[in-house]
């Protein structure tokens, strides 16, 4: 099995700076791409940042700018610097990945989901 652990959320002010990290672990072959994720309350799920396997990143609009999101190919990990922190950015960020795992021999792509981490942005 594949998990995805989040951590580094919490209560910032606005104009403040958080950085969220999640590390993925398991029987992982390999990992075409990794992203954060967010839903605030009310709203639909939506793409925050991405980055694929060779390094191509993409932002939501509104992250353009203030978040930066990066990945250390050794240690299976994503991280995502956020700064110039909105209230509306408030949300529950989760971590994505498209992820290989299983051996050369036998082996099976899934989409996996972190359980998510509270952002909360104060004006």
């Amino acid at each position: 099995q594949v998990q995805l652990v989040e951590s580094g959320g919490g209560l910032v002010q606005a104009g403040g700076s958080l950085t969220l990290s999640c590390a993925a672990s398991g029987n992982i072959f390999s990992i075409n791409a990794m992203g954060w994720y967010r839903r605030a309350p009310g709203k639909q799920r939506e793409l925050v940042a991405r980055v694929i396997s060779g390094g191509s990143t993409n932002y939501a609009d509104s992250a353009k700018g203030r978040f930066t999101i990066s990945r250390d190919n050794a240690k299976n990990t994503v991280l995502l610097q956020m700064n110039s922190l909105k209230p509306e950015d408030t949300a529950v960020y989760y971590c994505n990945g498209d992820i290989i795992q299983g051996t050369v021999w036998s082996r099976r792509r899934g989409d996996y989901w972190g359980q998510g981490t509270q952002v909360t942005v104060s004006s």
